[in-house]
């Protein structure tokens, strides 16, 4: 569900999710059908708001920053692929311009598709006027990427660096795009080996007992990582939930 917009709200540029909203062949996604039936799927959480995604004990959400990129990205999807579970890929406008085609195998493989700005800038350290412009040139990019393939992004955002600023996060909830937080971070570009980012990642996820997963799909330590982490998850009983909006949760089969 949307707030309604002010006459402001509707003057501004159209951000790139908003792209033929009422258009039936521009769906958001496909539904996701994993190759295996896996034990380590979940459910899946409709999101219009941040407060929507209220995890249970041993669940998980799994999020990818700073995508897509050649063969990192590729890996990352053969491995979710493997286990049978969807992430959320929140992507950078250049990069999304620059391999549009591996971001459109991202959204054909039925994971979810955000933003993350256009070139990964700091917001905090910006006006208001140019952040906003940076997230949508971001959101535009991206989903200029996935229209070839009658796709457009989900609205959802995440902050570079974690750095967000509460006007920023009202203009974007102004707009009805939700702004995805981080419970725990495998702090994947910390110059680690993959076995130190597996081991670490788990450590503190066992400390929270569930939450949303913060990794980078440039990472190449964390796509090595990647096959053994999601298969510990599931020696341990761990469930991966899937984020879609909303807004089109009904079209999904068995929602």
């Amino acid at each position: 569900m949307r707030l309604p917009a002010t006459p402001a709200m509707s003057a501004a540029p159209a951000l790139g999710y908003q792209t033929s909203v009422q258009d039936p062949k521009f769906p958001l996604f496909q539904s996701f059908q994993p190759a295996v039936a896996s034990p380590l799927a979940g459910r899946t959480i409709p999101v219009a708001r941040y407060s929507d995604i209220v995890l249970r004990d041993k669940e998980v959400v799994l999020t990818f920053d700073d995508g897509p990129m050649p063969g990192k990205t590729h890996k990352i999807l053969e491995a979710l692929s493997d286990h049978g579970v969807s992430a959320t890929f929140l992507m950078v406008g250049q990069m999304a311009k620059a391999y549009p085609k591996i971001a459109q195998e991202v959204a054909e493989a039925g994971h979810t598709i955000g933003t993350h700005t256009y070139r990964h800038a700091n917001l905090r350290t910006m006006s208001e006027a140019s952040a906003m412009a940076e997230i949508r040139k971001g959101a535009m990019s991206v989903a200029e990427a996935l229209e070839p393939i009658g796709r457009r992004p989900a609205p959802f955002f995440r902050f570079p660096y974690l750095a967000d600023t509460q006007r920023l996060r009202h203009d974007l909830a102004s707009e009805g795009i939700v702004a995805i937080d981080v419970d725990i971070d495998s702090k994947d570009y910390f110059r680690d080996a993959p076995a130190t980012v597996r081991e670490r990642t788990l450590r503190t996820l066992a400390k929270h007992g569930r939450g949303i997963i913060l990794m980078h799909d440039i990472q190449a330590r964390t796509a090595a990582m990647l096959p053994g982490f999601l298969a510990d998850l599931e020696k341990r009983g761990y469930k991966v939930v899937r984020l879609v909006p909303a807004d089109e949760a009904p079209q999904i089969a068995g929602l």
